[in-house]
């Protein structure tokens, strides 16, 4: 019973080991990332409400807005398809509203076809390889991006991060860190059995 016991315990403490470790992973990464010059950025979708962005992807937007205009990129790729409850792709509201602010329609390009992270940016790096850009800065919330440049490394795309906190909605991205850890993990043990395999 005591070996049980002991062997319950240690499991118990190896989980908790590795969701400090995938938090640590998770915070330093997103809030030691900064965007260097590139040729386009990409900004990953996130909820839309009707046709109007949600506040993570309106602030997402600005922060590509930002970039934009401070010279950093030159392109911006929406990246999002259409959700259940939403009358119009992430991609397309975000382009309407990048329009609203000023910015250059001919220097937005739209991939509307993705329904994950890995989808965003398994197309957007098509797109940069149709339209010969060979850099790009990675635009979402802090804590995503992670997650998103394991996935963009192992495309090849050669990114750099650039993440928001939407303060006004804190509890809502400490609700986003928590749900980023177990899918970080899953991420991590996913792409190990593929190489097990």
């Amino acid at each position: 019973m005591k070996k049980l016991f002991k062997i319950a315990l240690g499991i118990i403490l190896i989980i908790i080991f590795i969701i400090i470790i995938t938090s640590i992973s998770i915070y330093n990464f997103g809030w030691n990332s900064k965007p260097v010059k590139s040729d386009t950025a990409i900004i990953l979708g996130c909820q839309v409400y009707g046709s109007e962005p949600s506040p993570f992807l309106m602030w997402r937007c600005d922060e590509g807005l930002r970039l934009y205009k401070d010279g950093i990129v030159s392109k911006i790729i929406v990246s999002g398809g259409k959700g259940q409850g939403e009358n119009i792709s992430e991609a397309q509201a975000m382009k309407v509203y990048l329009i609203s602010k000023g910015m250059d329609e001919s220097d937005i390009i739209i991939e509307d076809k993705s329904a994950s992270t890995a989808a965003n940016l398994i197309n957007s790096n098509k797109i940069m390889k149709q339209y010969n850009l060979k850099t790009a800065v990675i635009v979402s919330n802090k804590y995503h991006l992670k997650r998103a440049s394991l996935i963009a490394k192992s495309l090849g795309i050669n990114a750099s991060y650039s993440g928001v906190f939407v303060t006004p909605y804190k509890n809502h991205e400490y609700y986003g860190f928590i749900r980023e850890i177990p899918a970080l993990m899953k991420y991590y043990i996913v792409k190990v059995y593929s190489l097990v395999k």
